[in-house]
């Protein structure tokens, strides 16, 4: 199990607030935390070490340094799939399935969740077109929550990183207490917190010009 968190938006302090939302969620990765920022987004990392425990740190940065990923998961099919990427040219720097998801982006782009089978929730982000990439598995077992209000966009494994950043609203979504007291679970892809949502399993999320745009993959 590890954990990822990211947002977009203008704050300065950047490092500190994602590194503080990254804490939230440490008990999800206790081998090794990282970090990426820009002027426009930070990303965090709580790593539990499965696949190539010396070199599959993240955020993982690609050669040309266009793209960042984060990931939560485990890529059954990455040694084939890693393979045929190399085929194409494509050049490794590591043994971890988190690696072919970058190279797998570059040669794929949108359709690269099609080509996964295992277990995962990740985020990509595009520096050149300032586009962030999110998928989650199909069967769900990995979570991804985001949250989006005018001037900030967040994600994370889990809600709890959200109440570190100074943006987010904490408000009850009060609509939801009907539902869960009638089925004792929510039967929506809303949740408890108003304007927080679960990404349903087997969906993208792109999330560019302050537009988010979810599909089935």
């Amino acid at each position: 199990m590890c954990g990822i968190v990211g947002f977009i938006s203008g704050e300065e302090n950047k490092l500190k607030v994602i590194k503080n939302m990254t804490d939230r969620i440490k008990h999800r990765g206790p081998d090794k935390e990282g970090y990426y920022t820009d002027e426009f987004i930070a990303l965090g990392h709580r790593r539990l070490s499965i696949i190539d425990l010396d070199n599959g740190g993240q955020p993982l940065i690609s050669e040309d340094e266009n793209l960042i990923v984060i990931f939560n998961g485990e890529i059954y099919n990455y040694i084939e799939l890693r393979n045929e990427l190399m085929k194409n040219n494509h050049n490794f720097k590591t043994n971890s399935d988190t690696e072919v998801l970058l190279h797998g982006y570059e040669e794929w782009k949108e359709e690269l969740p099609k080509k996964l089978r295992g277990m995962f929730s990740f985020a990509i982000w595009e520096k050149s077109k300032k586009t962030l990439f999110c998928a989650r598995d199909n069967f769900g077992i990995k979570p991804f929550y985001y949250y989006k209000s005018d001037n900030v966009f967040m994600f994370a494994s889990e809600i709890k990183p959200f109440l570190e950043h100074p943006s987010f609203k904490k408000e009850l979504n009060k609509k939801l207490i009907g539902p869960y007291l009638s089925f004792s679970f929510t039967p929506t892809a809303e949740t408890f917190f108003k304007g927080v949502y679960c990404l349903e399993p087997g969906n993208i999320l792109i999330y560019k010009n302050n537009q988010i745009n979810i599909k089935k993959y």
